[in-house]
């Protein structure tokens, strides 16, 4: 594997692996796998996969949280929604080293879907760990570094803004503020990464690295974008932080991003979170 996140053909590589999840994450993910097994069985889940900082080995216990993706057979139901719920809440009681459980739904259909080539598709070939059930990703292309892939991971930002002054102006506690600048300077970040990540030519999903390669190429935000990675590893509660995320770094990236790449169709659902 190249430096730059790449197979030797250029393709980008997938970025985790069971074997390097942390030490203190291997009983959270043997239970993540028990639940998940229990609640869907083979009848509703074709697969199960990991993703975030515990597969590709940076977790850090207290402080990162455990992130999985579920692909089911058929679309997904508020059973399943309420079933995955239920799994959540018991592995972030069960485990004080993780700080919060997220579980995707998205049926088989909708990640091999044309649509999907380049977002969901890409996330589960690349982003994505298989943990349970037959991989997806052999059923996708192998994905390059492209303005393509830019525009349908990330080219929606001007349609997250609105929905992000309207949490904003929600916001009425300093809990209610960590949890939305986590998820803005996150997506913030991933959105600055792949603007420049076609002339970079390469892939990471490090925060800090993707801030530190974006300011090679923007230096005059870079500080700006430095700020949105610390945020998206320590919330701030700083009503003046998000202000500057949403109002100023944001409508700037939005704007560049569609002169640059376009902006992605609409579709509805999305696959993933913004984060």
């Amino acid at each position: 594997m190249e430096e730059r996140g790449l197979e030797p053909d250029g393709t980008i590589a997938r970025e985790g692996a069971l074997d390097r999840v942390p030490a203190a994450f291997v009983p959270v993910v043997d239970a993540a796998r028990a639940h998940i097994t229990a609640e869907f069985g083979t009848t509703r889940l074709h697969s199960a996969y990991l993703y975030g900082s515990i597969p590709r080995g940076t977790a850090l216990p207290g402080v990162s949280d455990l992130d999985l993706q579920l692909a089911l057979h058929d679309e997904p139901t508020a059973a399943d929604r309420a079933g995955a719920d239920a799994i959540e809440a018991a592995l972030d009681s069960a485990f004080p080293q993780i700080d919060g459980v997220g579980i995707l739904l998205t049926s088989v259909r909708v990640l091999l879907s044309e649509a999907e080539r380049h977002d969901g598709g890409f996330f589960t070939a690349c982003l994505c760990t298989p943990l349970l059930g037959p991989d997806l990703a052999r059923e996708l292309p192998r994905y390059r570094p492209t303005s393509l892939l830019a525009r349908e991971t990330n080219g929606d930002l001007a349609r997250v803004l609105p929905r992000w002054r309207a949490k904003v102006a929600e916001a009425a506690t300093d809990a209610d503020r960590r949890i939305l600048s986590r998820a803005v300077g996150r997506r913030l970040v991933r959105t600055g990464f792949t603007l420049v990540m076609p002339r970079w030519g390469g892939w990471t999903s490090d925060l800090d690295r993707s801030a530190e390669i974006f300011g090679r190429y923007h230096p005059e935000r870079a500080a700006q974008m430095r700020l949105a990675a610390a945020v998206g590893r320590t919330p701030s509660p700083e009503p003046a932080v998000l202000a500057m995320l949403v109002d100023d770094l944001g409508p700037w990236l939005a704007a560049e991003y569609a002169a640059v790449h376009g902006e992605k169709a609409e579709k509805d659902p999305p696959v993933r979170a913004p984060s």
